[in-house]
């Protein structure tokens, strides 16, 4: 190629690269306005709702016994209701949580995950959390029935008699709820019963009015009412003060139609009326969600406007309007999961992550120019660029991401918006960085086996980057199928880990291949002879490996087959010890409190064996103060957590160690809420994105070379996961989600180390038809034994870094990925190559034969 050819093909790369460089300078300034922080990072609070059709279920039957007389009636009116329903969900949530003055909220649906929601609130303190949480729950259904025409004398007959409903019992002139109400009250079926308590017929139901004081009111309440008149009539609502009583009231104004039948209704059955000959008007029961709020006598003929008068603070009446005039939710909503995360605790992540990414970068810019000289300082430009280009990357691959599993907070769709920087993010921007050097110490060591040959330095350049490019992308490759993966299968936190993940390598790719040849053709005389200044730590290896797997294959399945054996007894014996409230479901709290008056686990709990003497208990060292971690199995699901004061496990942890331990200070830093539903998908995608991988990797692996050599990636891969979860287990930590992402990773990543051996391999098949089959393979391990050995030092510093200075999910991310940075080093040669070698009995693989099979 001549000079001229050279040059001009050189002049596009740099136009490209300016245009990148452009795009990176645009979507990310100025910072404070493109960069966006996750809740972990920002603090906040995110729900996951989802229809509770358990609930859906018996308020269907509740109002409409009869149903339940005719197979499949109750299915059918439930998927009617349901139909449909996901988008009015979301316009009722949205107008909801504007109303709480939030900042920036995100709500999104979660398709394909039947009717659920995602709701985040950044910034959100305490308190607005507890509300939101109390509000996002409430279907704020509306609705105006009448009583029982003789509603006060069933309401004394009833009162006359020693008996109460199921749950309540007999205290003045009503009833208060007994010792076990919370227990029968999330009985299956208790609404339903509750309705049927002594009522005269089919059409009246039982309801009870909440007087204030610990005791109810029984009414008899007319099961539909016409005309009917519901929240979807009203217009507005407002906080008044009700004249009468000098309380707080809610006032409405209802639109035409709706007016035209409240003053219907109230005209038919106000004293005297046409439908009520009586001296006294009919009680209007004021119905919210299935709960009598209050039941007035109607007075007189009311319009468009009227009041709903109960036992109102400022906040309820605040909220209850609030509710009214977002609309009612067409189904009652759950929380199926929920985080909550203080601001502070993302400002500690934030630092902690700098400090990661400027140590893991000052550590691999030092060892590349100590190692490799002025070609290391050439890697070390292109270590900064790929920093510098990331924005372009992270844009793209959020863009092509979406189209397997479109995400609005991570961006896509065509935006030039950056995805969400979250915490898992920025671990996997320290682990790209050491991954990042990958290519380069290839492509060095390439050209460092050409000056061996005796070629000039351009042709060292040149055949350098040529036959490095095949295993470079292969190896990264395979990287970004377990980042589609990751992306598709996770959510949240996982997904903005695997496009920070993708997008690294994907810039890494372009500096490695692109930029520095840029460079070595503008700086390398092309006529030069003598060899670039490198260190060599293994100089002609001839090690011979192949003897020794009899050995290595035989230990390393014992070593794993033990450490799976103790992590299989802790699971049964308390699986909770072992897998995090995301797996299991669960609350999880993380508490600071003042060292120095730091209470003993065994007083902690005693503290917490009255609400759960099954948790998990742990005080985990960090970068600066030590943090306690609270885990317990009870959830606003479980009967215990159901009991409590707004369903809220964290909250009353919380208090049970406050009050306990005053001096300690503990203030929750996180806490972590995942019902059952919930967690088994985790679970299940977790398990199926590991498999999806392997197989993946298996048929790319196995289409690339051939079924041997893919078979041998795959047992290695398999080798590293199963080593690496039985390793971190027998640490004490718990498999979590973000564990299993490093899992994955480790699955992305060691495949590298095997699959450029394996290119080696191919090659030398190629090309050398003397060498038997055994000898070969010794060969190319050796051949690529600097480049195995250094790319695993590099990866391995910058997830030290991450070791050193991460907290909490972080630490547990990069204590496994350095267990599998080892084991993937030591698999690339001890397991996949001599799998490989089994598989073909020691004979050698025919290639030229299989493409021409191709052809």
């Amino acid at each position: 190629m001549s000079k001229d050819s050279v040059g001009r093909n050189n002049l596009w790369k740099w136009l490209v690269l300016a245009l990148i460089a452009v795009i990176s300078f645009y979507v990310c300034n100025p910072p404070s306005e493109k960069i966006r922080l996750g809740l972990d990072l920002n603090g906040g609070t995110s729900f996951t709702l989802g229809v509770d059709e358990d609930k859906l279920r018996e308020s269907i039957i509740a109002s409409n016994p009869g149903l339940t007389n005719t197979v499949g009636a109750v299915e059918k009116k439930m998927e009617e209701t349901l139909a449909g329903c996901d988008d009015r969900i979301i316009q009722v949530i949205r107008r909801r949580v504007d109303a709480m003055g939030t900042n920036e909220p995100v709500i999104q649906g979660m398709k394909g995950k039947g009717h659920r929601l995602l709701v985040q609130l950044p910034g959100a303190d305490e308190r607005t959390r507890k509300e939101a949480k109390a509000s996002l729950q409430h279907a704020a259904f509306l609705e105006f029935r009448l009583t029982h025409p003789k509603n006060d004398q069933l309401v004394a007959k009833l009162l006359s008699k020693e008996i109460a409903p199921e749950g309540y019992k007999k205290s003045g002139n009503g009833y208060a709820r007994a010792e076990n109400w919370a227990d029968v009250s999330t009985n299956k079926g208790y609404a339903a019963r509750l309705a049927r308590f002594e009522t005269p017929d089919a059409r009246y139901s039982f309801m009870l009015e909440d007087n204030g004081d610990g005791t109810y009111s029984p009414n008899f309440v007319a099961r539909s009412t016409e005309p009917r008149v519901t929240g979807e009539d009203l217009v507005s609502a407002m906080v008044e003060r009700d004249q009468t009583s000098g309380g707080l009231s809610i006032g409405f104004r209802m639109s035409a139609e709706g007016g035209r039948k409240f003053s219907t209704l109230t005209r038919n059955y106000k004293a005297h009326g046409p439908k009520n000959p009586s001296d006294r008007g009919r009680q209007l029961a004021i119905i919210l969600d299935d709960q009598l709020i209050s039941a007035p006598v109607i007075q007189s003929e009311i319009g468009t406007s009227g009041q709903i008068t109960g036992r109102f603070d400022a906040r309820s009446a605040k909220k209850l309007a609030d509710e009214l005039n977002a609309g009612a939710l067409p189904a009652p909503m759950k929380v199926l999961a929920e985080t909550s995360v203080a601001p502070t605790v993302g400002e500690d992540a934030i630092a902690a992550g700098k400090t990661a990414a400027v140590l893991g970068f000052a550590l691999i810019a030092v060892f590349m120019f100590i190692y490799y000289w002025r070609s290391g300082l050439v890697a070390d430009i292109a270590l900064f660029l790929d920093i510098a280009l990331l924005p372009t990357a992270l844009v793209f691959v959020a863009n092509f991401l979406g189209v397997f599993a479109h995400d609005p907070s991570m961006g896509g769709g065509g935006s030039m918006q950056l995805p969400v920087l979250t915490m898992p993010g920025i671990a996997g921007l320290v682990l790209s960085l050491g991954m990042a050097v990958d290519a380069n110490v290839l492509i060095f060591e390439r050209i460092r086996e050409e000056f061996a040959a005796g070629r000039t330095a351009g042709e060292a350049v040149y055949n350098g980057y040529g036959r490095a490019f095949t295993a470079i992308f292969d190896s990264n490759l395979t990287t970004i199928i377990t980042g589609v993966i990751l992306f598709i299968v996770g959510t949240g936190p996982v997904r903005g880990f695997a496009i920070m993940l993708t997008a690294g390598v994907v810039i890494s790719m372009f500096t490695a291949v692109v930029v520095t040849r840029l460079v070595f053709d503008h700086c390398v005389d092309p006529g030069r002879a003598k060899p670039f200044k490198m260190m060599q730590v293994f100089k002609n290896p001839k090690y011979d490996f192949m003897k020794a797997t009899k050995y290595t294959v035989g230990w390393s399945f014992a070593v794993i087959a033990l450490s799976l054996a103790v992590f299989a007894v802790r699971f049964v014996n308390n699986r909770a010890s072992v897998l995090s409230v995301d797996l299991t479901g669960g609350t999880s709290i993380v508490y600071n409190f003042k060292q120095d008056a730091k209470p003993a686990m065994t007083d902690i709990r005693k503290a917490l064996d009255g609400f759960d003497n099954a948790a998990v208990i742990q005080y985990q060292e960090g970068v600066g103060d030590s943090t306690l971690l609270v885990k317990t199995g009870e959830t606003a699901e479980t009967k215990k957590g159901s009991a409590l004061k707004d369903k809220d496990v964290g909250a009353h942890v919380t208090k049970l160690l406050q009050d306990k331990f005053p001096e300690a200070g503990f203030t929750s830093a996180s806490v972590e809420e995942v019902g059952s539903m919930v967690g088994a998908d985790l679970k299940r995608s977790g398990t199926y994105a590991v498999l999806f991988s392997l197989v993946a990797i298996l048929a790319y692996v196995g289409f690339r070379f051939q079924f041997g050599f893919g078979l041998g990636a795959i047992v290695a891969l398999a080798h590293d996961a199963l080593m690496s979860l039985g390793l971190f287990s027998l640490c004490g930590r718990q498999v979590s989600l973000i564990v299993i992402t490093a899992l994955l990773t480790i699955i992305g990543y060691s495949v590298n180390d095997t699959v450029v051996v394996f290119d080696r391999i191919r090659e030398m098949l190629r090309h050398d038809k003397r060498l038997t089959f055994y000898d070969l393979c010794n060969a190319a391990v050796n051949a690529c034994l600097s480049r195995t050995v250094i790319t695993s030092v590099t990866t391995f510093f910058a997830v030290l870094a991450l070791f050193a200075f991460g907290d909490g999910s972080i630490f547990d991310f990069a204590l496994i990925m350095l267990i599998g940075v080892v084991s993937g080093t030591f698999s690339s040669v001890f397991i996949a190559t001599p799998i490989m070698f089994w598989w073909y009995k020691g004979k050698r693989p025919e290639f030229e034969t299989e493409e021409k099979k191709r052809q």
